[in-house]
């Protein structure tokens, strides 16, 4: 009877912590990429943290506050040099209005002559006058949320450092594994995090290299730099890149350079938009030995979830159940000779006192 009080009690204990943190992860889950970005930034900057404070004898404090400034100045100075270098092509580009006109009704033309649809269409104008007028308080509410998760992420990350190792230690003795179960979740999670991490900017590079190929290829002035701006815009998923060539696209037929904005816009579709895919897969499985399948898959799961983290916690995340479907195989479901689950040297440690 008390065994059966005790576990009705673990029961209730469990579910009310499972409670508590459902209610403020869904309050507070806006600010998950944040959190996300800490957790990458502490797993690729471990190893040096711990040798210049635990071997050097550094400030722990003041150690953190150095790598949360080189951070800073990693993330900033690439935004602030590509918002400068846009603007004044963006006033360029709207001095020239009519020609902008002209060659969205080329395009419009050249499509509907091969696929049979409209661009230009009532419907598609409407469509895109009412994503005009929502995308200015999208973009700020955005831009405020982004904002937001780089302030929390280093609000985070500054007491993961500062207490990074009794944190390490109560998430291993919390952890419901064995040791060397637990021993493969972290190993799984660095590689993971490093492999993704590294993977990415190296993939926006061979995309911005690649577009700046077909940008030179089809006459474009300022390849290299229309080259750097597709390779910046990359990190965004799905329509990245296409914040670039399209405008250029358009930019060609305004000329008349039809056969450039033709071979520019299938070049673009089919060469620059699939290298990131090809390298994608390539690059994730040289680096940190990850299946194409999850690298994809993960990809799409992890977007719906994190936003732009879910690059790196998507795959994380498919990684996570693969290796706890065969940890539970290890731990629980491995039978021996007799057909019983094999014992672990607990149990056998706990029968030889028990005789």
């Amino acid at each position: 009877m008390t065994r059966f009080n005790n576990r009705l009690r673990q029961v209730v204990m469990l579910f009310i912590i499972a409670l508590l943190a459902f209610l403020i992860i869904k309050e507070l889950y806006i600010f998950v990429p944040g959190f996300l970005g800490a957790v990458t930034m502490y797993i690729l900057t471990r190893n040096r943290f711990m040798e210049l404070t635990a071997v050097r004898k550094k400030s722990p404090r003041m150690v953190a506050a150095f790598f949360m400034l080189a951070a800073l100045l990693l993330i900033s100075l690439p935004a602030f040099f590509t918002i400068k270098v846009m603007m004044p092509k963006i006033r360029e580009v709207f001095s020239h209005s009519e020609e902008l006109l002209h060659g969205l009704n080329t395009l419009s033309k050249k499509v509907a002559e091969y696929t049979g649809t409209e661009l230009l269409s009532e419907e598609n104008i409407a469509r895109a006058q009412a994503f005009a007028g929502n995308f200015i308080p999208t973009f700020l509410n955005s831009s405020v949320t982004i904002l937001g998760n780089l302030a929390m992420m280093f609000f985070f990350v500054y007491f993961m450092y500062v207490n990074g190792q009794e944190m390490e230690r109560t998430i291993r003795r919390i952890i419901p594994l064995r040791e060397d179960s637990v021993e493969q979740l972290a190993t799984e999670t660095t590689n993971m995090v490093r492999a993704n991490a590294i993977g990415i900017p190296l993939i926006s590079l061979i995309q911005g290299i690649t577009a700046m190929i077909g940008y030179w290829i089809f006459g474009l002035s300022d390849f290299g730099l229309w080259g750097f701006l597709t390779g910046v815009f990359a990190f965004f998923p799905v329509v990245g890149t296409m914040i670039i060539w399209v405008p250029l696209t358009v930019y060609l037929y305004g000329q008349g350079l039809q056969w450039q904005g033709t071979g520019l816009l299938l070049y673009s579709l089919f060469v620059t938009g699939n290298v990131d895919y090809l390298a994608r897969v390539t690059l994730m499985r040289r680096i940190g030995d990850v299946h194409p399948l999850v690298t994809i898959l993960g990809v799409i799961v992890g977007l719906g979830l994190f936003g732009f983290m879910g690059f790196i916690f998507g795959p994380l995340l498919l990684s996570y159940l693969i290796l706890l479907v065969r940890i539970y195989s290890h731990e629980f479901v491995e039978l021996n000779h007799n057909g019983h689950p094999q014992p672990s040297a607990e149990d056998q440690q706990g029968s030889g006192q028990r005789i």
